[in-house]
């Protein structure tokens, strides 16, 4: 079994907050992330998403 981390390591790893992580991983924006009791569990090497509510310069034009 791989490494996996709670919501809140993956905040610390990423700089953005608990609570943000938890959105993220019930909009099932974060590959191999489920649910264990009242935990999300994250994958320790999955990639933080794209942030949506900014434009990436490619999508600019």
């Amino acid at each position: 079994m791989g490494k996996y981390l709670l919501a809140a390591e993956a905040a610390k790893k990423w700089n953005i907050t608990q609570r943000r992580v938890q959105k993220l991983c019930l909009e099932g924006r974060i590959k191999g992330v489920f649910k264990l009791g009242e935990f999300w569990v994250i994958p320790a090497s999955a990639l933080k998403p794209n942030d949506a509510r900014f434009r990436t310069k490619e999508s600019k034009q």
